[in-house]
């Protein structure tokens, strides 16, 4: 699906741990010329079991009050719009997600938590299952390094390349598009194709600074330790990777151990990204 031209980036409001996801996406729906939308889901039941009923809802409500202050300070002349939903996190984000253009949580502490991450961890869950792209926040500022992204000349990687642009193109950044491939896979055909389809893409965007590479070793690892150095870095959800569900394992990977933001770009497979032109920023 393509993204309708008032389409908002929507903010997965779980705590006040999740701030600096509202500052990030406060970012991403100004240089992207779009509304943004800050959720935070309540439970009856929850505020039932709390010493006083009306305490938790005055937390959500003050939440609410300081995300949206939050993004205000970020970009003064966004439009900010702030909801309490009665009801469970992931259904209202997963299907508030197929209207959004973006979709941003934070990542519940996966990048720190070593191996062992529970597959029904929300950003987890969402990166299978949201209807638009996902964007997912670290508790640390990443580096002021390349925008990243992890191609493999499927249909759904070629459309993160393009993301990855609009995004390197509104950040002035860079754009790095690595390909990882088997051992005996043929390097010099696989960079010859990989260079022809960069330079397709970026024939709208001749400003931006843009490399190709190709290395041998596992997909994961690698884009994993060449995050690092990254701003952002973004991956199809599945990829090439038909018997994988609704997740590839490359993207898994990134979401478990990349430090750095991880944009998973799906819900796009009809149509490529489309929105407003940006407006002019000092």
């Amino acid at each position: 699906m393509a993204a309708t031209a008032d389409a908002a980036v929507l903010v997965g409001l779980g705590s006040d741990r999740d701030l600096p996801v509202v500052r990030l996406a406060a970012q991403e729906a100004a240089e992207h010329s779009r509304p943004l939308h800050v959720l935070h889901t309540f439970s009856w039941q929850a505020a039932f079991a709390a010493d006083t009923v009306a305490a938790p809802r005055d937390e959500a409500e003050d939440l609410i009050t300081r995300a949206t202050q939050l993004a205000h300070e970020v970009e003064p002349g966004l439009t900010v719009r702030g909801e309490i939903v009665e009801s469970a996190a992931l259904p209202t984000l997963i299907r508030r997600s197929e209207a959004a253009f973006l979709l941003a949580v934070g990542d519940s502490g996966m990048a720190g938590s070593g191996e062992c991450v529970p597959s029904d961890t929300i950003a987890v869950q969402l990166a299978a299952r949201a209807g638009c792209p996902l964007l997912v926040v670290r508790g640390e500022q990443a580096p002021e390094g390349p925008v990243l992204v992890g191609v493999d000349g499927s249909p759904s990687s070629n459309l993160a390349l393009e993301w990855a642009l609009e995004c390197a193109a509104r950040r002035r950044a860079r754009v790095l598009a690595l390909r990882v491939v088997e051992p005996d896979e043929d390097t010099d055909a696989i960079t010859d194709a990989l260079t022809d389809v960069l330079a397709r893409y970026t024939a709208r965007h001749a400003e931006i600074p843009a490399e190709c590479r190709v290395v041998r070793g596992d997909p994961g690892q690698v884009l994993v330790d060449t995050s690092r150095s990254a701003q952002v870095v973004l991956v199809a959800a599945r990829g090439d990777e038909p018997g994988r569900g609704m997740l590839g394992a490359v993207a898994q990977s990134l979401l478990y151990h990349s430090p750095a933001p991880v944009i998973v770009v799906r819900g796009l497979a009809e149509a490529p990204l489309a929105g407003p032109e940006p407006t002019a920023r000092p």
